[in-house]
């Protein structure tokens, strides 16, 4: 029987969220690493050949100078000058690449995330346990195991360059200058480029192994998903105050509305239901407050201390009860029922008035629809 401590369930989207604040994604130095070098042996390829000749222009205008450019002060500004513009470009465009593949290599994997909490100070990470714990986890193995393998794939095709290219270099003493030099700077640019293309490998096992390793760490608990899920839908006992508060509120605003009644029509023992209508608007018959048992009991109480008229209607009180909502019209169906009610309710009233005479009792058989009745 598994443990329901045991991080066996995939992390939710909250967690996943919660952890990308605390900056705790998915990254792979190797990664970043390896397109950094590249990018700059690549950069030095196409552009190592302006920098190489800039810097020669600059080293040749700086050692030639004439008797009165060494006597003059304002000379050195002037050659300070010549190298800023001479230099710069090529310069600041190798710059530009790397720069631009540190930050791609950074976020390739997990995305952009940035956040003040991961440079918080912690206590763990100064924690001598957890220190040791890291050295020998197995997550130093995995870091010791790729040490190695980029000092044995490096040196390897170092070794290889050193094959390839060791005849061009050893003739580079029979070419002439500077050709020899940008020669040799083409030399060891290539060779620089070929050993951080032996890091791919690297990074490429890297990446999948970081993203392992990332939701392995994520991965929660059943009983962190229920606590989880508990704290998002609420505690069920506050849900269910809230619920009763709410209920309350509804009731209170119900019983206020029932002196204003037209007719209270019950079951009479378990449904009551309080009706609202104006002769000369526009609306249809509203129900302003219905109960059941306790309520229902409570709405008669109310209807009898204010003179509100009762009707007693066991299948038109339930049809509109289930049929319709507070503060809600009463459905076309029900249209011709409730206004005999009605009819009945205001000849009472002129009874009492001694301006009618006194109606006759309602009939049981109230024209209510089949679909409607409970």
């Amino acid at each position: 029987m598994s443990d329901a401590n045991e991080k066996t369930e995939e992390p939710t989207s909250k967690k996943i969220e919660d952890s990308r604040k605390k900056g705790q994604i998915a990254r792979s130095k190797e990664l970043s690493t390896t397109l950094v070098l590249i990018s700059s042996g690549v950069s030095f390829l196409v552009i190592g050949s302006e920098i190489a000749n800039a810097l020669f222009e600059v080293s040749q205008r700086t050692f030639t100078l004439s008797r009165d450019e060494t006597y003059d002060f304002t000379h050195m500004f002037q050659a300070w000058g010549f190298a800023i513009d001479t230099i710069s470009l090529p310069v600041l465009s190798y710059m530009l690449i790397v720069t631009v593949a540190g930050i791609y290599g950074n976020i390739a994997l997990g995305g952009y995330n940035f956040t003040w909490d991961s440079a918080a100070p912690k206590a763990q990470k100064i924690s001598p346990i957890a220190g040791f714990k890291r050295m020998f986890g197995m997550n130093s193995v995995v870091e010791l195991f790729k040490a190695i393998a980029k000092f044995v794939v490096v040196a390897l095709m170092a070794y290889v360059a050193l094959i390839i290219f060791k005849d061009e270099a050893l003739h580079l003493d029979l070419e002439l200058y500077p050709q020899n030099l940008f020669h040799a700077l083409d030399l060891i640019a290539w060779a620089f480029l070929m050993m951080c293309c032996a890091l791919i490998p690297i990074a490429v096992f890297d990446v999948p192994y970081q993203s392992y390793k990332h939701n392995k760490e994520m991965k929660m608990s059943l009983q962190e998903v229920k606590d989880e899920r508990k704290n998002a839908d609420g505690d069920p006992q506050v849900k269910s105050r809230i619920r009763k508060l709410q209920y309350q509120a509804a009731a209170n605003r119900m019983m206020q509305e029932v002196p204003n009644a037209d007719v209270i029509v019950t079951n009479p023992t378990h449904f009551s239901v309080a009706l609202k209508y104006d002769q000369f608007g526009t609306r249809a018959p509203t129900l302003v407050a219905k109960g059941v048992d306790e309520m229902a009991m409570h709405i008669r109480t109310i209807a009898n201390a204010h003179e509100v008229p009762i009707v007693a209607s066991p299948m038109l009180a339930r049809a509109i009860y289930y049929s319709t909502e507070t503060d809600h019209e009463i459905p076309e169906k029900l249209f011709m029922a409730v206004a005999q009610v009605l009819a009945y309710v205001y000849q009472l009233k002129a009874f009492k008035q001694g301006k009618g005479k006194r109606p006759k009792p309602i009939k049981s058989n109230l024209p209510i629809p089949p679909e409607l009745r409970r």
